[in-house]
């Protein structure tokens, strides 16, 4: 498969959705990043390497962060983590309070934001220095270990994390957030303000295109199981509220993130990242969107 010029020829095609959307200017440092920035990087698991454009440039991946961290906390709990969050699309918009009230503070899975405030207050019950534990581990998934929080970014969405703060305080009310608020509550934002390239992300995600291969990074361990069922959460609640139109469409497990990433796997296949800061109406990266359904489409590889 000739993956290079097969990126090539997509990034001419989705060049006419170039202007559409907008990065997400409710968090105030992301508003800043130039919106026409665009990225790709896929690795297959045979060692093979592609990339595109500004594949190396740095971001904030914002929700693609809880894949690693629900990896994270599935190695430390196993199968008790499901008794705090469910495994089911939420159908309703990410930062949703209406859902978490009716279903009494049970989030519907661990990609929305209260689902992933559940998993942060799970990983701070295991870890004492949870900020580095935690980064240790994204540095260790990666390959890399310069990636870091962008401090400026987390300060700049704490300022503005009004729902967020709501969230939490529902989900203490209804018992299901043991630590601080405050302190669950940075923690949380902090993750999302992790900066990594394409070439970071495709890496840190080919593990999860790959489940014959043992998964153990840093203290974090999981079995082929547990690595095709984080598969399938991805596959069914990655998109916020447009999971089925990007299976449906692509037809790859992944995550989104409001930084403009989306992470995707083709298992057996490759690891795929890119990175586009434009949004559509329901947080998604138009032109990152267009370029995995191109993908898939051109190569014939996806799960169905």
């Amino acid at each position: 498969m000739d993956y290079q010029r097969i990126l090539e020829d997509i990034y001419r095609e989705i060049q006419p959705f170039a202007r559409e959307g907008k990065p997400a200017d409710y968090i105030p440092a992301l508003a800043r990043v130039d919106a026409d920035r665009f990225g790709i990087c896929l690795d297959t698991i045979d060692g093979g390497q592609y990339l595109l454009g500004d594949a190396s440039e740095r971001f904030s991946i914002q929700s693609i962060t809880k894949v690693f961290s629900l990896a994270a906390a599935l190695g430390l709990e196993g199968e008790a983590l499901w008794s705090r969050v469910g495994r089911e699309p939420s159908g309703t918009a990410f930062n949703s309070l209406i859902q978490l009230e009716v279903e009494h503070g049970i989030p519907r899975n661990p990609f929305i934001n209260a689902g992933a405030i559940v998993v942060a207050d799970v990983l701070m019950s295991h870890y004492e220095r949870c900020d580095e534990a935690y980064l240790d581990f994204v540095r260790a998934i990666s390959g890399n270990p310069t990636i870091g929080y962008n401090r400026e970014v987390a300060s700049s969405e704490r300022a503005t994390a009004y729902l967020n703060a709501a969230i939490a305080n529902l989900l203490k009310y209804h018992g299901n957030l043991h630590g601080d608020i405050e302190r669950v509550l940075n923690f949380y934002i902090l993750q999302c303000s992790v900066e990594m390239s394409c070439c970071d992300l495709s890496r840190a995600f080919k593990p999860f295109a790959d489940h014959r291969s043992p998964f153990r990074y840093g203290s974090t361990s999981l079995t082929s199981s547990q690595v095709k069922r984080i598969n399938a959460i991805m596959q069914t609640c990655g998109f916020y509220d447009e999971a089925g139109e990007f299976s449906y469409l692509v037809g790859l497990p992944g995550k989104s993130g409001v930084g403009g990433g989306i992470a995707a796997v083709c298992p057996l296949k490759y690891s795929v990242a890119v990175w586009s800061p434009r949004l559509n109406g329901k947080g998604n990266s138009v032109m990152g969107m267009k370029a995995l359904e191109l993908l898939t489409t051109r190569t014939e590889e996806s799960i169905f």
